[in-house]
């Protein structure tokens, strides 16, 4: 590897464009040489003047690739992971990490076998203020952390978009769209408490008539500590959202309050009563994969992919991370379908 670890991309859709985007233009220290796979893939390696390979094989197999962002849905996964990780190349891997936990086990054998490093998507933790929300609970603001809830709200007729322009939502070898978002929640939870759960209890299913399954979930969910927190994930509201609800967090806290949405704003509430507005998020276009202010998270998260390579060390959000979602998103779902309870480690 040169000092500027090259990087290549497997894919060719929104994320894999997002990612090639970051690469081009934020991303420092990298050289963005090569992707492979999809349809799509020979116009998207023309628009950024890199290679196109014309197989996942082909791909991995250049000496000048250091490291894949592997955008492709989870079905697949292993088998590309184990490819990748054979030929010595480290991995971001989209979310969901797998569909299940097991496989989640599977992809970390491989690459702890390989010796290679396995990165988590989780893009969330790296928007401006979920970092500065991190930074406020690390010097002990609030104090240790009793309760929170998170709210994601989703129009019906976004996510009827997304499974039309994504079928593979549908495949019961996924983990469907419910899984798709709740990684991103429970990573959340798990990261504001800075503890694992213990125990799951979720209600909910589908209203719509789209066929699409596990649209609406609630759920209580205890970790280890004592610390609580709920859950609230609706994708089928019917043509509008509340309010500042997209991935709405409240935290309380033995001295005081959070109350922060990482794509509008993070007040603190004191013990005198008062609300302070540390930041606000500028509005950005959630699908656009050139919007620079919509790129600053992704890019943050593919510089922390390529500093981690460079310096040979983990990266901020780990292979347990991303197994630790997918098993919180697993147990969610379970209790769900079977109307009990359900204890952790699955």
């Amino acid at each position: 590897m040169t000092n500027e670890p090259g990087i290549g991309i497997v894919g060719s859709g929104l994320m894999a464009r997002t990612y090639a985007e970051t690469l081009a233009k934020y991303v420092r220290g990298c050289r963005f040489v090569a992707l492979a796979v999809g349809s799509r893939a020979p116009r998207l390696a023309a628009d950024y003047g890199v290679a196109c390979e014309p197989s996942l094989d082909a791909l991995v197999a250049r000496a000048d690739i250091d490291g894949l962002i592997v955008t492709t849905p989870e079905m697949p996964r292993i088998e590309q992971v184990r490819s990748a990780a054979a030929a010595g190349k480290h991995l971001l891997l989209e979310k969901p990490m797998a569909a299940s936990v097991a496989e989640c086990d599977t992809l970390i054998d491989i690459c702890q076998r390989a010796g290679v490093m396995l990165m988590q998507v989780q893009s969330q933790r790296f928007r401006a203020i979920h970092q500065r929300m991190h930074q406020l609970l690390s010097e002990g603001a609030i104090g240790q952390v009793r309760q929170m809830r998170i709210v994601s709200m989703l129009e019906e007729q976004w996510s009827k978009a997304a499974v039309a322009d994504r079928p593979f939502y549908r495949d019961p070898q996924g983990g469907g769209l419910m899984m798709s978002q709740l990684v991103h929640n429970l990573d959340m939870l798990r990261w504001v408490v800075g503890a694992e759960a213990t125990r799951v209890f979720a209600c909910g299913g589908s209203f719509g008539s789209h066929g699409i399954p596990d649209m609406s979930i609630q759920a209580q969910i205890s970790f280890a500590g004592g610390a609580s927190g709920q859950l609230w994930v609706c994708m089928e509201t019917p043509g509008v959202v509340f309010p500042q609800n997209t991935f709405r967090t409240q935290v309380i806290g033995e001295r005081g309050l959070l109350d922060f949405d990482g794509y509008t704003h993070l007040d603190v509430g004191t013990p005198d009563g008062k609300w302070q507005r540390v930041m606000e998020q500028e509005p950005f276009n959630t699908l656009d994969p050139k919007d620079p202010v919509r790129l600053r998270s992704f890019s943050a998260q593919n510089q922390e992919f390529v500093d981690a390579i460079r310096e040979k060390r983990q990266p901020a959000v780990t292979a347990a991370d991303g197994r630790a979602a997918v098993e919180l998103a697993q147990a969610v779902l379970q209790s769900v379908h079977s109307g009990v309870a359900v204890d952790l480690p699955l």
